[in-house]
């Protein structure tokens, strides 16, 4: 599996040896990031952007990689995330196939591939390198760090693991715990990779690639990342054109199934399967009230104990009704508790029908919301 890095993507070289939460060490590791808008002299108007499982740190166009980015409307001159005022860093996360050291890097100890040598990976392992690249870049207080979907996640690990690192936060579709029907799906995937003959425990190449695994993974993610109501508005019963085959009766028919097929098919070679199973079991593992001693998911006064220890000033956490992945409970979880701690925590549910990926595509309610959160904030250290 080679691995696709964005032509503008740059990297910051972590500690060696980076300790990782469970007593692994990566030697020689790195981290990819892109950046927009210009720091200015003190420093006080970056913008750190945490993503979800699979995107790579080319959020938007840039002079150095004119081609669109994964949240190409959200970002830019003018747009609600304007790089005229901000200082905008997007990370690709610790573990990713995307730049970033992961189970596709090449070992520096063995000239392979880590492979399922890599060390396991958590939520607060990814935080810990995005710090780390935040310091290396001269910047001593983010102005806001904006998590998404397991972003998220990890902005809620950042917060709390490295104190007086940023000033405000936007959580969008994010959680404080994993839930169990989240881990319940995730697994699925995990296990549809890891039956496939040709991942042959995590020893496969271009020519005997899990394709079907991982086409199956891909399916069972996007059916979640959207509503049921969505499916039904864009696909109803409509079924395809053409005539099921004789030798495939259980073939393709509906044109909900065509889509899902060719959704899967673009995906699978463009990321690695052994970083899908560790970042996908990473957030599985993650319960932010670990990160204060607490053990067993289930204990929400850990979980909200631990969102009120975070420092920060104003936070705007965002969750959609439709969203069965992330439910809206989750992110009132988390505003809930970052309020307990004395944070100026907004929750604010939206009506949008696309599910969890809302904030990719319905820009036209997540832009004004984080523009509006955005323009109250001053640039000013202070």
């Amino acid at each position: 599996m080679t691995e696709f890095i964005p032509p503008g993507t740059r990297h910051v070289d972590l500690p060696s040896p980076f300790q990782t939460r469970r007593d692994g060490a990566l030697h020689g590791a790195r981290m990819a990031y892109e950046t927009w808008g210009r720091l200015d002299a003190d420093a006080s108007n970056a913008v750190l952007i945490l993503t979800g499982l699979s995107p790579d740190a080319h959020a938007a166009a840039s002079a150095d990689d004119p081609s669109p980015g994964w949240w190409e409307a959200m970002l830019g001159p003018g747009k609600p995330i304007d790089t005229d005022r901000w200082f905008v860093v997007c990370v690709n996360t610790l573990g990713s196939c995307k730049g970033s050291t992961g189970p596709a890097s090449i070992n520096p100890d063995t000239g392979e591939m880590y492979r399922l040598e890599f060390p396991p990976l958590s939520v607060e392992d990814c935080a810990d390198a995005a710090a780390h690249v935040v310091r290396a870049l001269g910047i001593d207080r983010l102005a806001c760090v904006i998590g998404n979907s397991m972003g998220g996640m990890v902005s809620l690990a950042f917060l709390l693991r490295h104190p007086g690192l940023a000033r405000n936060h936007i959580n969008i579709s994010g959680a404080a715990r994993a839930l169990p029907f989240s881990i319940a799906i995730r697994s699925l995937q995990r296990e549809a990779i890891r039956l496939d003959p040709n991942w042959n425990g995590g020893h496969y190449d271009d020519a005997t690639y899990p394709e079907s695994g991982m086409r199956m993974a891909r399916k069972l993610g996007v059916i979640t990342y959207r509503s049921a109501l969505e499916w039904d508005g864009r696909f109803g019963r409509v079924r395809l054109d053409s005539d099921r085959q004789d030798e495939d009766p259980f073939g393709l028919e509906f044109e909900v199934e065509s889509y899902l097929e060719a959704h899967a098919r673009r995906f699978v070679r463009r990321f690695d399967p052994n970083c899908y199973l560790y970042l996908s079991r990473a957030m599985d593992w993650f319960d932010i009230g670990d990160c204060l001693g607490e053990r067993g998911g289930q204990n929400r006064d850990g979980t909200l104990d631990a969102l009120a220890s975070i420092r920060i000033e104003k936070a705007l956490v965002i969750g959609v009704q439709t969203d069965i992945l992330f439910p809206l409970q989750q992110q009132e979880e988390i505003a809930t508790g970052l309020a307990q701690g004395g944070v100026d925590a907004r929750f604010l549910p939206l009506e949008s029908p696309q599910g969890h990926d809302a904030f990719l595509v319905d820009i036209a309610r997540f832009g004004p919301a984080i523009r509006g959160f955005l323009d109250q904030l001053p640039t000013a250290a202070g």
